[in-house]
């Protein structure tokens, strides 16, 4: 029996601890535990990563408290991948394994909506060519990285569910990613239904308990199947034979906290490690995925270029805004009209929620911010507050300008909330919901507003993010994009490719049953090279357009980012911080291969009362790039006060 163990705790800590095992506790405890262990002045959670007979130290060595788990939560697997993330996304074994073990850090995600999606289609008797051609390449393939490049209504979820029976049959396992949106019960039953009872569901919306009761139910051997967002990817299987990653392009795989995880680099480490198939799919992939099935060495592409419910591509067209007196272009209108009189469904999409953007004044141009961050407060009518969508800070609406007193005050701008009223004004006989972030707070809300809009009690869906992916209506047969520039002002280099796969998703929802789909764009700018290709449904120039900026400009994935964000209340300390760490950085950086981009305030300089400037680091070289940032840190510590944010590869620079 062990003398000590080493454990890491949920701290940027570079080094695991040693404690001793009292001798009550020595029959209990061992790898891959939660112990209790005092640490400085209080007690923590502490994951046991080794055993030791002995231990020189020249302090006093502490024992530990208690013993969390009867049986060990995680393997030598696990350790292994915490170890690499640790390396990896420059963060502490300790933060890594805490994301990954139930009962640990939550993975803080978006809200998980019921929706259904079309992974409910009962398992289909006849697939089509491509479906069964893309199939039989996958299996019989030595590559372990595969892409199914499917428009949408393609039947890429049948494909990924053949394979995935084809590697159980063989007794194997397999985890099955989806964006957190489209996790639903009903996916969840008919997934259980066609696979036996051996499925878990891990997903953020799930207590502790329950997340670690279906975590204990895999490493009992009770599942064959685990299916969630992205924390799934650490579904603890000892025989892992496939993942699947459904909508590749989505962002949610990213984590928004350290470790700042990707869930398809994740995924790809453990296939590479474990010797298992990964499979990746989208209609729209994102940049770095398509430069990688171009290349084709790594990443084999399989293509489903026909829609299997027999519904062709939806027709495309574009208004220019410029010349409309109102947000519901003449053409929509009209287009709403013949949609509703021919009995079929309506979905309108904007992505801002609330009323109004921002409160400005016409006499002084005074702009009414939130004091804790630097953005516009957004006016909400139906609660008739100002409020901040980045820390819910909420204020009264004002009729006067602060700073100069004048009336002349105004609105601007347009969200959800302001579309919904129009809506309803011109079209009073349809019956219409709303869908947003603010609206899906209200419990059960969500489930019913899909439920009846399914069953063709509603006649137009208006909504943000939540209505463009995954959802799958037969009677749908326009798409109204009420302004499609919404994403494309934001600085940031990957706003353009954000914008084209909003747009053709959101056009998939369309005419997937029929040839009578209809998509109509509403734009400011016509001309963009995101919403002219979407128009087109000419992928493949947006994308070498895209990648031809991106080598030009040396954006990924022709360089690796680092993002380096310093937060504090102190702007002085701050800002004399990111000055500190950019000399580090200059100092060790070879010449003309790696750079410091940019040293400044982040373009949201304050959130949550915190003062925010980044350091951007960029190299042609991945290896080396990384390799120069784990050195600087290594030896760097932050100030009292003073926070470090890591993000390698990051997806946005707000």
């Amino acid at each position: 029996m062990p003398n000590f163990v080493e454990v890491v705790l949920d701290l940027p800590l570079k080094d695991p601890y040693t404690y001793s095992i009292p001798d009550a506790l020595k029959t209990v405890v061992g790898i891959g535990q939660r112990v209790v262990v005092p640490f400085g002045k209080r007690e923590m959670t502490a994951y046991v990563i080794a055993a030791l007979d002995s231990f020189e130290a020249s302090y006093e060595v502490r024992p530990i408290k208690r013993v969390i788990d009867e049986k060990p939560l995680f393997g030598e697997q696990s350790i292994a991948l915490a170890q690499w993330m640790a390396r990896f996304y420059l963060c502490s074994q300790g933060e890594a394994l805490s994301m990954m073990i139930p009962g640990g850090r939550r993975d803080s995600s978006p809200p998980v909506l019921d929706v259904e999606e079309d992974l409910l289609l009962e398992k289909v008797e006849h697939l089509s060519d491509e479906q069964q051609s893309a199939i039989d390449a996958i299996l019989s393939s030595s590559k372990q990285m595969h892409y199914l490049f499917g428009v949408t209504g393609s039947g890429k979820s049948e494909v990924f569910l053949r394979c995935a029976e084809s590697v159980i049959a063989q007794g194997k396992s397999v985890i099955y990613l989806v964006p957190e949106i489209t996790l639903t019960h009903q996916l969840a039953r008919q997934v259980t239904n066609r696979f036996a009872n051996k499925v878990a569901i891990l997903h953020s919306a799930l207590t502790p308990s329950q997340r670690l009761r279906e975590w204990k139910r895999i490493l009992n051997g009770e599942v064959q199947l685990a299916i969630g967002a992205r924390s799934a990817v650490f579904a603890p299987f000892p025989n892992l034979g496939l993942i699947i990653l459904d909508e590749e392009h989505e962002n949610s795989y990213k984590s928004g906290n350290t470790p700042r995880y990707h869930a398809r680099q994740v995924a790809q480490r453990r296939c590479q490690t474990e010797k298992a198939l990964l499979i990746m799919g989208s209609a729209t992939p994102s940049l770095e995925a398509y430069s990688l099935m171009q290349e084709g060495t790594h990443v084999q592409a399989h293509y489903l270029m026909k829609r299997v419910a027999g519904g062709s591509m939806p027709k495309m067209e574009v208004v220019n805004l410029a010349f409309e007196k109102s947000v519901i272009s003449t053409t929509l209108r009209q287009a709403i009209n013949e949609t509703l009189a021919s009995k079929h469904q309506v979905i309108l999409f904007l992505n801002r929620r609330g009323f109004s953007y921002f409160f400005h004044c016409n006499s002084c141009g005074y702009e009414l911010r939130c004091p804790n961050c630097a953005v516009s407060l957004t006016y909400h009518k139906g609660a008739n507050q100002m409020v901040c969508h980045y820390c819910g800070y909420r204020s009264a609406p004002m009729k006067v300008c602060p700073e100069c007193r004048s009336l002349d005050v105004s609105y601007s701008g347009f969200g959800t909330e302001m579309v919904e009223q129009e809506v309803r004004a011109l079209f009073p006989q349809a019956r219409i919901e709303r869908l947003d972030t603010d609206s899906a707070k209200q419990k059960g809300h969500v489930a019913k507003v899909l439920s009846d809009f399914r069953s063709g009690e509603i006649d137009i869906l208006l909504g943000t993010q939540m209505v463009a992916k995954g959802l799958n209506f037969p009677l749908v047969q326009l798409v109204g994009i009420v302004l499609a520039d919404s994403g494309m002002n934001i600085p940031d280099f990957r706003a353009q490719e954000r914008t084209f796969s909003l747009l053709v998703q959101v056009s998939g929802r369309a005419g997937r049953y029929n040839d009578q789909g209809r998509v109509i764009i509403q734009t400011f700018h016509p001309e963009n090279p995101a919403i002219r290709y979407a128009l087109e449904g000419n992928l493949e120039r947006f994308y070498e357009e895209e990648l031809q900026v991106r080598k030009d400009t040396g954006f990924p994935p022709y360089s690796r980012l680092v993002n380096l964000v310093l937060r504090g209340r102190s702007k002085e300390k701050v800002e004399r911080e990111s000055e500190v760490l950019e000399g580090r950085f200059n100092q060790c950086a070879k010449e003309g291969k790696t750079e410091v981009l940019c040293t400044n305030e982040c373009p949201l300089e304050k959130i949550a009362s915190n003062y925010r400037y980044h350091l951007l680091i960029s190299g042609r070289e991945a290896s080396e790039t990384h390799h120069l940032v784990a050195t600087v840190l290594s030896t760097y510590t932050p100030p009292s006060g003073v926070y470090l944010e890591v993000d390698l590869d990051p997806l946005q620079l707000l």
